[in-house]
């Protein structure tokens, strides 16, 4: 599936109309892989496939202009995080680039410290990335960037690092609000 798959997934309408009036009403918006991709579409921002799919553990790097924001003390200047996509999109308008990674350019954004787009998955779990191996394994191809299952779960404790990450997004956007 992908954001422009309408006419296969009728429900995508309502959802970005769903998310398009969430922004509009200065609602905190935060989108992950897909989620992140409808929000930049709903922005205006240009979608499309990535010149890699990226699965597995990569590192991204923060943004410098991510200072400016409620993330700066939350996402580390590097960090090894889990992904599982093979589309990208460019930055919505008004919006500031959160991170990139060697396979793919925009990691994410935030727009007006409440609405927040990541590429990659600071939520997965090991129970998650079991259950994404076990139905989309057949995306696991052995490019250069897509690990193998056993290079995935290696390390549990990399998903304990990344839901720290997450906690803090979480906090940050809470605090942000009040």
């Amino acid at each position: 599936m992908d954001i422009y798959d309408d006419e296969n997934y009728p429900w995508l309408e309502q959802e970005k109309r769903f998310i398009k009036n969430a922004i509009d009403a200065g609602k905190i918006v935060l989108g992950i892989c897909f989620g992140a991709q409808l929000i930049a579409d709903v922005l205006d921002a240009k979608i499309y496939k990535n010149n890699h799919r990226e699965i597995g553990w990569f590192y991204i790097n923060r943004s410098p202009q991510l200072e400016a924001t409620i993330l700066s003390s939350v996402i580390p200047e590097n960090a090894e995080v889990f992904h599982w996509h093979g589309d990208t999109f460019d930055i919505p308008e008004g919006a500031i680039p959160l991170a990139t990674s060697e396979a793919c350019k925009h990691q994410g954004f935030i727009l007006n410290d409440c609405v927040v787009g990541f590429q990659f998955h600071l939520e997965t779990a090991l129970e998650s990335a079991m259950a994404l191996i076990e139905y989309c394994g057949d995306e696991l191809d052995d490019s250069r960037y897509v690990q193998s299952e056993k290079e995935m779960l290696l390390d549990s404790q990399k998903f304990a690092a990344i839901n720290q990450i997450m906690f803090g997004v979480l906090d940050a956007l809470e605090r942000g609000s009040i």
